[in-house]
């Protein structure tokens, strides 16, 4: 397991020393801080043809293999929402805490050709976006 603590994250090690621990593939969980190198970090897995998954669509968008997480516009949306309630005199304390209700799977069959992998029919029918 390879930790990010401190930018700039040196990206192309860490990926040469996944490899030579002989890693699978490549779960990136949230976070903010990989967000500017999502195209470098996609890129790094499929040059070390390691399978990715990813919590944001977007970074499938750019290569990896898929992703699944919550629908990040739909969470802006109801953030928006709670701040006019607020703007409109709700108090924040009695306000309801809200989690994400709608996760979104998105599988990049581009990358899973590159890495010479088959996705299965019935995955591939659970996707909300499969990038062809």
């Amino acid at each position: 397991m390879l930790e990010f603590k401190r930018q700039p994250c040196d990206y192309d090690s860490a990926f040469s020393d996944a490899v030579r621990a002989k890693a699978a593939a490549v779960l990136a969980l949230a976070s903010g801080n990989f967000a500017p190198a999502r195209r470098r970090i996609t890129e790094l897995a499929l040059k070390h043809r390691l399978p990715s998954m990813f919590t944001h669509s977007q970074w499938a968008e750019f290569g990896g293999l898929l992703s699944y997480g919550p629908n990040f516009s739909q969470s802006f949306r109801r953030v928006a929402e709670q701040v006019a309630m607020i703007l409109n005199g709700n108090k924040p304390a009695e306000m309801p805490v809200e989690q994400p209700t709608k996760f979104e799977l998105v599988i990049n069959l581009k990358t899973a050709k590159a890495l010479g992998l088959t996705i299965p029919p019935s995955l591939l029918l659970r996707a909300d976006q499969v990038i062809e």
